[in-house]
């Protein structure tokens, strides 16, 4: 008897080469520090045509704000990535577009700006319509982990150590997220979303197993606000309503219209850690 292959039987889609350019573009005082300039890769052309050799099918490329408008929000300049975008483009190789990667945005704005979110929807409607092409977009890049390095570590812009902080400008880029692809979806409706963020665990020692709960719960503080879980009842929701955002920012998120249609989750050798209370392990740390 021939065999049939079963309705329910999938076949799995082939895998693919996705690649990423490093393009920080961190705000440290009051200068600014590009990763793009720092690798080379700004005056590196053929570092697509190198891509596109290996294989690679689907590149998170940088159309970052900082980079295209960094005097004023009406001041643009594409033409760098116009021809980086059309080699990409030539290639076939997909494009996904990242408008911030661990920045504070130009300097008319930050992280903790009132403005910050509306900003950078103004900036991605007008990337939207100059590419139209690009389906999938990253309009903010790990934004707990940007959160932490400038307002809880104090490294980045504007170099704070606040825990309130800290949540504020994470609501923030949250926000932005959304209300950027509020805006992209005005020209490409059928854009998708790609947020990404360091989901490293906490271990502890059995005295410090209070913090850990803390830093456990809040690595996945991104996707919860982008999927509208930050509700009544959530571990955070108290917290953010009384010190980082209003009741009309927290009910925006909340409606799930940034929900994520693929999720990034970064590792790195750093992102899982262990808080030790008994210092004298570590000398001279």
């Amino acid at each position: 008897m021939a065999q049939t292959k079963s309705h329910s039987a999938r076949t799995a889609p082939p895998l693919e080469l996705w690649g990423g350019v490093e393009c920080s573009v961190v705000r440290i005082g009051g200068d600014y520090r590009n990763q793009v300039v720092d690798t080379g890769h700004a005056s590196r052309l053929k570092d697509i045509d190198a891509m596109a050799e290996i294989g690679v099918k689907a590149v998170r490329y940088p159309i970052l704000w900082e980079t295209v408008a960094p005097e004023a929000p009406g001041e643009m300049d594409f033409s760098w990535h116009d021809e980086r975008l059309e080699r990409l483009r030539k290639h076939g190789i997909k494009v996904i577009a990242g408008l911030v990667h661990h920045g504070s945005g130009p300097r008319y704005t930050n992280l903790l700006h009132d403005k910050f979110a509306d900003h950078l929807a103004h900036y991605a409607e007008r990337v939207a319509r100059r590419y139209p092409w690009i389906d999938t977009w990253t309009p903010v890049n790990e934004p707990f982990t940007t959160a932490r390095f400038a307002c809880l570590y104090g490294h980045w812009y504007p170099h704070l150590k606040d825990i309130d902080a800290t949540f504020r400008a994470t609501v923030n880029q949250c926000l932005a997220t959304l209300r950027a692809m509020r805006a992209i979806r005005k020209v490409i409706p059928d854009a998708k979303l790609l947020p990404t963020e360091d989901i490293g665990r906490t271990f502890s020692t059995e005295q410090l197993a209070y913090q850990a709960e803390h830093d456990n719960g809040r690595r996945w503080l991104t996707f919860d606000l982008l999927f509208g879980r930050v509700v009544e009842g959530h571990q955070f929701h108290r917290w953010l309503r009384n010190k980082a955002a209003t009741q009309e920012v927290l009910d925006e998120l909340a409606t799930g219209e940034g929900r994520p249609d693929i999720i990034g989750f970064d590792h790195y050798l750093t992102s899982d850690r262990f808080l030790d209370d008994r210092v004298e392990r570590y000398p001279g740390v």
